[in-house]
């Protein structure tokens, strides 16, 4: 009975409220058949939040837009998308869609609502790899393991979707690590910050860019949440920074490499005088080298002629001291030939000795002169490091610096003999001035025994003849000993410059050398100065076209789901890759019962 009176109950609110539905009902279609008479709403502007799912090694799963209309006149408006669901996010008034057309009745405000997309691609193709103590591994076998994990994640332009997105956004890619887990975190390229018990490590991958990032660290029991890449436009505005310190600095470098090359540039001109006077130098010393060379071979003619005089003068004394009656005028005849010969022979040296002298005093100034314009500056190791950091050529370098060793070593060689040199002049016009004494006395004498033939009575004058002979016999040796000397002291001069003819051959060499070095070092810091001149005015350049490059202000943003959107104010990109997790244990699955409808609820009433 009691049962029975429930049931009348429930029957009796049925037929009370079935009206109040088909009421409702009608009303809900007169609306909506009233709705092509809806005002025209405006949307005056629009944002755009695209969130992509993952997978683990990045490649797109599922995808839905958020679209955020503001709406300046309520009504009905119109938005654009190749959606294959649509979700009303704000209230619960229905949204159409007719191809990409999709039409709402929005209230004045902000207005929310979801849309799928099925085949889009994203701007960015994203690749993500692991390796396990170095061997590479499937992010599902991962999963629970331990030892040093490698994780690489690869970002390039996908050629297929519009440029505007990778030319003008700005992606940041966030992984969290549980430090109770993760230990000896490295990300070379990353930025590294505490949150809470995990470690948050970002990636930064600037517009137009593609990047590859690498994260290294010692796990146990490896699990990993979800990796996070957003995606925003770098719309910031970049001030160029004050760099008139910076250009002041690199103002002076320039000015001291001007210098240097200003420097290098006498240097070269100095070597290039001093090869020069080193060459003439060279030239003088042949001609110097033969000319000893003539007067040392003649020397030993000199020096033999002497000894038949010698001989000579002795045989006669012999004879005449010893009365020998084979004493005639003929034998002084030869006597008195034999010293006009000398004497001319005396007289020969005596200007070849004048010429050497000429030759030796030209060779000596060319010398003086090559030797005084090497430089008396000290080139420090400093300036000789500097030389090397200027990027010259170091393979004539190092003969720049081996020639400008050699030439102050020659310098100071020469500082150190110079008083030899002098005194060689000297030594030249004493034996000039004593050959030609010598050649007078010869010829005196001849003079004076040519006379004795011609005035003197033979028989009567032997004995004071013979008292001439003796005495030239005797004074002669004393010139013959002198004579053997000086020719001695010419080979040995002759010899030993020899040696220094030599040096001076090597000199030239190097100074040829030293010059083709410092022409090729000059070249090489002219072409520097060159290229330095202008460097602050570069680097300002190179810096405003760096700004240029990274400054986004004036990025119009564009609809990503349809070019027939306007007013767009922003688009952003949401992306996660799944997780990385252990499977838990399986439970026993309920059997989940099935809701129950109306009727059934209604019938429960009546148990």
């Amino acid at each position: 009975m009691m049962r029975m009176r429930k049931f009348l109950l429930v029957f009796a609110t049925i037929i009370i409220v079935a009206p109040s539905f088909l009421v409702s009902a009608a009303s809900t279609n007169s609306t909506s058949g009233e709705k092509g008479s809806e005002q025209k709403g405006e949307i005056s502007s629009k944002d755009e939040v695209v969130y992509a799912n993952l997978s683990a090694t990045g490649e797109r799963q599922e995808m839905y837009v958020v679209n955020v209309l503001e709406i300046e006149k309520a009504g009905e408006v119109i938005d654009y998308g190749e959606y294959t669901t649509l979700k009303n996010l704000t209230d619960v008034s229905p949204i159409e869609q007719s191809d990409s057309v999709v039409s709402l009745t929005a209230p004045e405000g902000t207005f929310y609502y979801q849309g799928s997309l099925a085949d889009v691609a994203l701007p960015w193709d994203i690749s993500i790899s692991y390796l396990l103590d170095g061997e590479e591994i499937a992010p599902e076998a991962l999963a629970g393991k331990d030892g040093h994990v490698e994780i690489h994640i690869a970002t390039t332009e996908n050629e297929n979707v519009d440029s505007v997105f990778f030319e003008n956004y700005l992606l940041q890619i966030s992984l969290a690590l549980n430090l109770d887990l993760y230990s000896n975190i490295q990300a070379p390229d990353g930025m590294l910050a505490n949150a809470g018990k995990n470690k948050q490590v970002t990636f930064t991958v600037m517009p137009e860019q593609e990047a590859t990032f690498v994260l290294e660290a010692d796990v146990i029991d490896f699990e990993l949440e979800g990796i996070n890449i957003t995606a925003v436009p770098s719309s910031m505005s970049i001030d160029a920074p004050n760099i008139d310190e910076m250009t002041g600095d690199i103002q002076t470098l320039a000015d001291a490499i001007q210098e240097v090359n200003d420097g290098v540039g006498e240097l070269n001109d100095g070597v290039s005088d001093l090869n020069n006077g080193v060459g003439s130098l060279r030239n003088g010393s042949t001609e110097y080298k033969q000319g000893m060379s003539t007067v040392a071979a003649s020397s030993s003619e000199l020096v033999n002629a002497s000894t038949n005089i010698k001989q000579a003068l002795e045989s006669m004394n012999q004879s005449l001291s010893e009365g020998s009656p084979n004493m005639n005028v003929d034998e002084l005849q030869q006597l008195q030939e034999g010293l006009v010969q000398l004497s001319a022979g005396l007289h020969e040296t005596s200007k070849g000795l004048v010429v050497l002298n000429e030759n030796y005093a030209t060779a000596y100034g060319e010398l003086n002169k090559a030797m005084q314009a090497i430089p008396d500056y000290t080139i420090t190791e400093e300036d000789i490091q500097q030389l090397y950091a200027s990027g010259a050529n170091e393979a004539v370098l190092n003969q720049l610096i081996e020639t400008y060793t050699a030439a102050r070593t020659a310098k100071g060689t020469y500082s150190a003999v110079k008083e030899g040199f002098d005194a060689v002049t000297v030594t030249l016009e004493q034996v000039h001035g004593a050959l030609s004494e010598m050649a007078t006395n010869v010829d005196t004498m001849a003079e004076g025994l040519s006379t004795s033939f011609e005035q003197m009575n033979i028989a009567d004058s032997l004995a004071p003849l013979q008292e001439g002979i003796s005495s030239l016999a005797s004074n002669y040796q004393a010139f013959h000993s002198g004579l053997v000397d000086y020719t001695g002291g010419v080979g040995k001069l002759s010899s030993s410059y020899g040696q220094m003819h030599t040096g001076i051959v090597d000199l030239s060499q190097g100074t040829g050398e030293l010059e083709n070095g410092v022409s090729q070092l000059h070249d090489g810091t002219e072409e520097l100065y060159e290229a330095t001149s202008d460097l602050p005015e570069q680097m300002k350049e190179e810096i405003d076209q760096m700004l240029a490059e990274y400054d986004k202000s004036d990025f119009e943003p564009v609809s990503f789901v349809s070019p027939k959107n306007e007013n767009v104010d922003s688009v952003q990109f949401i992306l996660k890759t799944e997780s990385i997790k252990k499977e838990e244990a399986e439970e026993t699955a309920q059997a989940e019962e099935e809701p129950k409808g109306f009727w059934a609820k209604l019938m429960d009433l009546f148990k």
